[in-house]
């Protein structure tokens, strides 16, 4: 009887040592796969170039639908489009996965408190339902703006503009309502405002 319940705990023992292994093994996989994007996103996607977005703390889905764009070179890029076709669909949702673990860090950068605070309440009135929490929210397909770089903010927009990036519906009717009632000035004001969030 002894030697069954010992028998038992062992096994108990024995299952939860390899699960906790996997999980570890897929862990340190996504890590590993999430290194090879450090030389331009930094560590743990927090970037410190001015003109490259910081992934961190960026959703699931968003990271999912980037990388696929990419790959199918439906987003312009210079790289990433031929970074993006180079991982398998499960490298990618372990990457996404790790991704949107990790702790967004606004860049440190120079920005005018004046013009931050317009930008808050353009923010407010165009922007907020997609991009919730001051810019600061990665639910679902809106990036985060909060704390991003101000010249990838600008080269983002310029893509949108042009073309060479597809602006979804909602996003493009926001942008050329505000754009009419403001001006184009009112983009540059929202960089402000995100660039102040560090």
């Amino acid at each position: 009887m002894f030697r069954k319940r010992l028998d038992l705990k062992l096994a108990i023992a024995c299952s939860i040592a390899v699960a906790a292994s996997v999980a570890n093994a897929e862990s340190s996989s996504a890590e590993m796969l999430s290194n090879t994007c450090v030389g331009c996103h930094g560590t743990n996607g927090v970037s410190e170039g001015p003109a490259i977005p910081s992934i961190a703390g960026m959703s699931e889905s968003y990271f999912m639908d980037a990388m696929q764009e990419y790959a199918k070179d439906d987003r312009v890029s210079t790289i990433m489009g031929r970074i993006a076709r180079g991982y398998t669909e499960d490298e990618l949702k372990a990457m996404a996965s790790f991704y949107a673990k990790q702790k967004s860090v606004g860049a440190k950068q120079k920005y005018s408190a004046s013009k931050a605070k317009k930008g808050r309440k353009l923010h407010d009135k165009y922007c907020e339902k997609c991009h919730e929490d001051g810019g600061t929210s990665a639910e679902d397909d809106a990036g985060i703006l909060a704390g991003q770089w101000k010249p990838y903010l600008v080269y983002a927009m310029e893509d949108f503009h042009s073309g060479a990036r597809s602006m979804p519906k909602k996003m493009k009717k926001k942008v050329k309502k505000m754009i009419k009632k403001k001006g184009k000035k009112s983009e540059a004001l929202l960089n402000e405002y995100y660039a102040s969030q560090q």
